[in-house]
């Protein structure tokens, strides 16, 4: 199981950092990424917390817990810059917050995302464009099938989108709580309810999780 898109309550979560890896370490979770959200100010507070909760939890069990953040309504001509920060910071993935279609996320945020080199993943990307989808195969970029309520409404679209343009998808729990954490047969419903065959759903959950970290340790990000 791989998930690199999760919160704790050093945003909106509701867990301390090492009590989610914990328990998605015991729900069977082999690599994940927590993800906090963060701004211009609180990026330096959050990436530094959660690189000393996830070397510890990663050091103890068998988990590779990945510190990251989240990007949220930044303005879109701040992002390649937080995201540069939070690299520098020591933060392993860098998740922007796209334009999901139930939140005021400022229009050309999923642009200005995909227009960084420092960014990993386009979160919930909502009615993305097929251009911007180019620029995220183009660039690497990883776009996101959510499992969120709210978020997960325009999974069949991002889903098409990706495919016609050759981007990467990831299936993220986007978790909040512990009952958000993901399982391998809710995982496999989400991806054939966004459209795909079981080919693609093996990308999805196996393969594509799999080229993440490839990229992480091609980065020198990971060991």
């Amino acid at each position: 199981m791989y998930d690199f898109h999760t919160h704790t309550f050093l945003s909106d979560g509701v867990l301390s950092p090492i009590e989610l890896i914990r328990r998605a370490y015991v729900r069977g979770y082999t690599a994940m990424a927590v993800t906090d959200h963060v701004g211009i100010g609180n990026v330096e507070l959050v990436v530094k917390t959660l690189v000393t909760d996830c070397a510890a939890a990663s050091s103890r069990w068998d988990i590779m817990a990945l510190p990251g953040v989240e990007i949220t309504h930044v303005p879109k001509e701040d992002i390649d810059a937080v995201a540069k920060a939070a690299k520098g910071l020591g933060a392993q993935v860098v998740v922007v917050h796209g334009e999901t279609v139930v939140e005021p996320v400022e229009p050309g945020t999923n642009r200005a995302a995909l227009s960084s080199k420092a960014v990993d993943i386009l979160a919930h990307p909502g009615l993305i464009q097929l251009e911007d989808a180019r620029l995220a195969s183009e660039g690497g970029i990883f776009l996101e099938v959510s499992a969120r309520r709210g978020h997960s409404l325009t999974n069949g679209h991002v889903v098409r989108v990706a495919l016609e343009a050759g981007c990467l998808l990831l299936l993220d729990s986007d978790a909040h709580e512990p009952e958000d954490l993901l399982d391998p047969e809710l995982s496999q419903k989400i991806a054939l309810g966004a459209g795909m065959t079981p080919q693609d759903a093996i990308a999805l959950l196996e393969t594509n999780p799999r080229k993440l970290l490839d990229k992480l340790r091609g980065s020198k990000l990971l060991a």
